[in-house]
């Protein structure tokens, strides 16, 4: 039983490594890139709308009215 939730408590850290990993391997171009000013404007609303459209998308999935 010990060895089972030392399997289950390796997961959140795996969970974390990926994300950061896949984060970073996305960040480091689009860094290489932010000199160019039009680069830079693209990025900025490219976080923007991603941005909006996680807090849209999270705010319907967490309504809760039921639904008919």
């Amino acid at each position: 039983m010990k060895e089972f939730f030392l399997n289950v408590t390796r997961y959140p850290r795996y969970l974390i490594t990926f994300t950061l990993g896949v984060m970073a391997s996305v960040a480091e171009p689009l860094a290489q890139r932010r000199s160019n000013p039009v680069t830079a404007v693209a990025l900025i609303g490219a976080l923007i709308s991603g941005s909006i459209s996680l807090i849209l998308v999270l705010r319907a999935m967490v309504q809760s009215a039921p639904m008919a």
